[in-house]
């Protein structure tokens, strides 16, 4: 399976700064977290998140954070918080998002949203969300056609000359390209 993972959203991963969950050393059969300042975490409980994931959460003590000087960095509440995920799917997610970094991936992706642009097509021009039969042997004969004709729109467009059409830009990014250019 080959797919983006979701980002960090917290705001010291999207900032870039600060100490985002993957700065913690988390000792999985201790189970405690130590924060880059050298705090060690006061509890460990396993929760259910509200995507219905089991998670970890762990919480730093008040008397810690409070007077810690890298708090800005950390924290905008009292306390420090971090939950994670299991520790199978932890390591999971930390090996997928660092193998989105590598070249490989990128190459394996493009190849992703190339089939996703067929499926695009598909739904769009031959209404591949519903199928027209009842039956397993009549549906496979729908998506058989299905791709055929998808083919052969393709065929014409390539001997015809057809432009591909472009990717879509936000009005948001033309409006920095704009200002950029100013």
């Amino acid at each position: 399976m080959l797919g983006p993972t979701r980002l960090d959203y917290k705001w010291q991963a999207q900032a870039g700064e600060g100490f985002d969950a993957g700065s913690f050393q988390i000792d999985w059969e201790e189970e405690r977290a130590i924060c880059p300042a050298g705090r060690e975490s006061l509890s460990w409980t396993p929760a259910v998140d509200n995507r219905t994931n089991e998670v970890v959460k762990i919480k730093f003590s008040m008397r810690d954070c409070q007077p810690c000087a890298n708090r800005a960095k950390c924290t905008r509440a009292k306390r420090r918080t971090i939950t994670l995920r299991r520790r199978d799917e932890y390591y999971a997610l930390q090996a997928a998002r660092k193998r989105e970094t590598t070249d490989e991936y990128a190459t394996e992706y493009k190849k992703r949203a190339g089939i996703e642009g067929t499926i695009s097509q598909g739904v769009r021009v031959c209404g591949l969300r519903r199928s027209r039969y009842i039956g397993e042997a009549k549906t496979h004969l729908q998506h058989v056609l299905t791709g055929t004709a998808i083919n052969f729109v393709r065929i014409y467009d390539w001997l015809t000359v057809q432009p591909r059409a472009k990717t879509q830009v936000s009005t948001f990014s033309r409006l920095m390209g704009q200002s950029a250019a100013a």
